[in-house]
Order: structure tokens, then sequence, then C-alpha cells
């Protein structure tokens, strides 16, 4: 018995054997034909329903290859500081949120960069104080990878002048060694936002379920995730209620390894909806507050190669263990001197692996992000078959600081063809909530490397580095299934495939490059189900 058909459709399959089609069908959650309109057809049964797609485009769903679910179903109520385009305008949200909130109470927001600001500083606790003095204020950045608190805040996590900095971290301090408000990187952050109450699994769960619609409707329909345990309880409850409508592989963080590690748990433990991935490190920081470890100094700052957050030793002994209990690693580095750090590491554990009898591809070990690397370094990803987790919109999003702090050495930074050429499979992703979790965005940004208001230029940046619509899409579907081990099920619209499918008011094949930011998602099918439909 056939479920479900789609017909007059125009299927990019990604599969080499059947690049093209009109039509498929599908029996649960599977599809189990591939072919014309008339072949198709002829199988459906008295129960079968059938789709008229009415001629439009039609391609596997996207997966967002890294992703912090719980930070995007988070940040739906939180101030939105996203890009603001200046600290007077983030300031006027939140006292706008200090108004409606009791006093004492936190005031959590992200999304600010100071880049983007008139002047490029950074802002301080003083800022926050004149508009917020009775409510403790966290507020991420963009990147991630710093935080702007007030001095309530401060008291709150018994922060003072005399409290040194972490190992990994920093506190900013004033011209007295006082701390200004600015903490760098996830152990200093983590001394504030250890305070903000937590909410509680089932609050993460109804905030996911938010977002979801909101993935489905932006083309997506599996991700990789990168948040802590409290996002993979959410998960569970939405999995346990038959609510979880997006593929999730579940990466874990390094503090909570051993916990892992004495479970037993093995890479692609779970199922088809939420799976258990590898190992997440940490190895550096991020462009944004110049903490990614660089081999030279930044530009116009020769006292500052950045900060080492988990040093190349430890990196090793978290890696070699891991791969030894069956899990991949997934490590995050910017700076070139990081990923040359992280390339040493996982020589190293290849070594290992391979005199063990263990193949590469059964440890599928990543490097996020590969915003810089040295050319010394640019082929070994492909020569260890290290999967490069790369996020295209970063580059349009980044290419002035780029260009400012890196100097000559940007040529080489958020160069996927570099990689592509060296033989490393691309998983591209979005980091959000760093960016949005809008895969076009993505597509928009990899084929032409501009952004959506045409800078810097017709030709992009750094042109060369440009990729077709076909790549493109393959790593956003291809490649995180092969990172998942799932290409088997996802990435390709085949006979035994998971039916998961996107059909768009336009063909990405077809289109001029600048149609593709208004391209339109009119469906969005997991497992056979339509879980946003906008087309008769």
């Amino acid at each position: 018995m056939i479920d479900r058909i789609l017909l007059n459709a125009r299927i990019h399959t990604l599969n080499p054997a059947q690049p093209t089609a009109t039509a498929l069908a599908i029996w649960r959650e599977r599809i189990v034909a591939v072919g014309t309109d008339d072949v198709i057809r002829a199988l459906a049964g008295p129960r079968t329903t059938i789709d008229d797609a009415e001629g439009r485009a039609v391609i596997p769903g996207l997966t967002d290859a890294h992703i912090h679910w719980e930070g995007v179903a988070r940040s739906l109520h939180s101030v939105d500081l996203f890009e603001v385009p200046s600290k007077e305008e983030a300031l006027r949200r939140v006292a706008a949120r200090a108004r409606q909130t009791p006093p004492g109470e936190w005031i959590v927001g992200r999304g600010w960069t100071q880049a983007v600001w008139p002047d490029a500083a950074f802002p301080t606790a003083a800022d926050l104080d004149a508009v917020a003095p009775d409510h403790p204020v966290y507020l991420g950045a963009k990147s991630g990878h710093a935080a702007w608190v007030n001095s309530l805040a401060l008291r709150r996590a018994g922060i003072t002048a005399s409290t040194p900095d972490p190992a990994g971290g920093a506190f900013v301090r004033d011209a007295h060694g006082a701390p200004t408000g600015l903490l760098l990187e996830d152990p200093a952050m983590t001394l504030v936002a250890r305070h903000v109450p937590a909410p509680t699994p089932e609050q993460v769960a109804g905030w996911m379920a938010q977002a979801q619609r909101q993935a489905w409707a932006a083309g997506l329909t599996g991700l990789h995730d990168y948040d802590n345990p409290g996002c993979l309880a959410a998960l569970q409850i939405l999995r346990e209620r038959g609510d979880l409508g997006l593929r999730v592989l579940k990466q874990i963080n390094d503090p909570w390894i051993e916990h892992a590690h004495e479970l037993g748990l093995r890479s692609g433990f779970g199922d088809e909806w939420l799976r258990i991935g590898g190992l997440k490190i940490f190895a550096d920081g991020a462009l944004g507050p110049r903490t990614a470890h660089m081999i030279a100094p930044y530009e116009g700052e020769p006292d500052n190669v950045g900060i080492v957050v988990t040093d190349k030793e430890t990196m090793f002994e978290l890696v070699s263990r891991a791969s030894a209990a069956g899990l991949p690693s997934t490590i995050h580095a910017i700076g070139d001197r990081a990923v040359h750090d992280v390339l040493d590491v996982y020589e190293a554990v290849r070594a290992e692996e391979a005199a063990r009898g263990v193949p590469r591809a059964a440890r599928r070990h990543r490097i996020e992000h590969v915003q810089l690397i040295h050319p010394d370094d640019a082929g070994r990803l492909g020569a260890l078959g290290i999967i490069a987790s790369m996020q295209p919109i970063h580059a349009t999003s980044d290419y002035e600081m780029a260009d400012r702090y890196w100097g000559a050495r940007a040529r080489w930074s958020y160069n996927w063809r570099l990689q592509l050429e060296a033989g490393a499979v691309l998983a591209f992703g979005s980091d959000a909530p760093v960016e949005p979790f809008a895969p076009l965005l993505g597509v928009f940004a990899a084929v032409t490397r501009r952004r959506p208001d045409g800078s810097p230029g017709p030709d992009g940046w750094y042109p060369e580095g440009r990729l077709d619509v076909d790549t493109t899409l393959r790593a956003f579907t291809q490649g995180p299934a092969y990172a998942a081990g799932m290409e088997r099920d996802l990435g390709t619209l085949a006979p035994g495939y998971l039916a998961d499918l996107l059909v768009l008011d336009r063909d990405l094949y077809t289109i001029p490059p600048d149609e593709i930011l208004a391209t339109r998602i009119l469906g969005t099918m997991v497992g056979g189900e339509w879980k946003h439909r906008l087309f008769e």
C-alpha cells in the first residue's frame, strides 16, 4: 500500500543514478519509488493521498549541521539584541524589558555585537546600570563568546577586582583592575550565567515546539545540536510525546563526557529522530571578541593572539579516549593556531585508530567553523578524513572584521571551496542563534559570498571561494547526513530513504543567484508528513 504520492514536480533527487524526476511514492516514513508521473501514479491504491506539486521544484530536506537549539528556543523569550545598530538601541530594549519585569528578577538577552556600532567599542556594566539598576542583567553576544552584564549581576556572582580570571576565560578590567562588565569565553561567562534561574525541561520543550514550527517554515528537517544536557532532556520530552518533528543529532559537550563514558554511550545510539553524535570541545574563542587563537597577533593588537580554551594536550586526551569508547569528536576552532592544533590532535588520534584497525568512516571527526586556516594546513582536513563543518553566513557577516583584524590572512578564511577541493566533506549550518536559522540565507552566502544588501560588491568577498547551487545543497543535505552516520537514510530522494523534502516556489538550479533570497518554502515534509504547507 502506498500512503502518499507527489506528482507533477521538478524533483532534484541528489541521486547521481537518477538526478531528476517528476514524481515519488511514499510508504510510511520512506520513499519507495521515484520516477515519472505515469509510472508513479500507477502505484496508487484506494487510500493513497495524491499531492500535485503543480510543476514546483522539490529538493531533499535541509539540515542545519551546527545549531544551539535550546539557545534558539530560549531566544524567542529573551530580549532580542540581534545586530542592534547601536549600544543606545540595546539599552533602550533592556530598559523596556526592565519596566515590565519585577525588581530583582533577571533580564536576559542576546545577539549584540559591538562591531556594527558606530564606535565599535565594548559596552560596560555602567551602561546597563543606568537603565536597569534594580535587575541583574545578562546579555550574550552574537558570537556566543562574550557576555555583557551589569553591576548587580557581578555582585550576585561575587565577582570583584580580586576575582582571578578563570582558566580559558577572562574579565575585561578597567585601569584599576575592576571588572568592567564584559566577560570573555564560557569559563568567565558561566560564573554569572549559572546564577540565572534555569527553566524547567517542560518549559524548554514548549519553547522548542514553537521554534520547530519556524524551522519547518525555513526549510529545515534536521539539525545537529551543540547545547548542554538540558537540551537533550527537552528533546526527549518532545520525542516521548511524538511531537519531535526534526531529526536531531545531539553532541555531548566535554564537561559531561565522563558521564557518557560511564554509561557506555556510543555514536549513533538512538533512533532516526534523536541520536547521539560525539564529543564537543572548544579549542578557542571567536573573532568578534578577538579571542580566536592565532599564530600571529591580530592586526593592530601586537600583544593579542586570542585565548586557548582547551589546551592541545587536554584535547588529545579527550579525543583519544572518546575514540576508543566509540565516539567521534567535533572541535570548535576558529583561529589558525587553534585549527592547526586540532589537526595535530586528530592526526595523532587517527594513528591510534589505524593501529586498532578502526576505519576512518567509523569515527567521523569534525572541525566546527574552520574560519581561518594557515596555508600549510589547508589540505589536512581532507587528508585526515575530517569533516569541515562550516557556516557560510559567517563569511558574509564577518568579512569586515576579518579584513580588519586578520588583514591579508583573510583570504584563507571562510574558504569552504578550499576544503572541498582538498577532499573534505562539507557540512553546512548556521550556528544559530548566533545567526538566523534560515538555510536559504546560507545557500545565498555560499553561492555569492555577498550579504543580502549586495555588499561588498557584485563578485562577493574573495569570490574564488564561491560554490554552485548543487554543491551547496549537498553541504546542507548529504554532508550533514554523512556526519550523522545517516547517509543511507537522509540527503537523497531515492527508494529506501526517509521522505524528508521541500517544495519551493522556484527552482534554485535555474534562477539567478539574486533570487535565492526571494525563494519561498511552500512545503516541508518530514517522514512522509507535511509539517509546513502553503500549497493546495
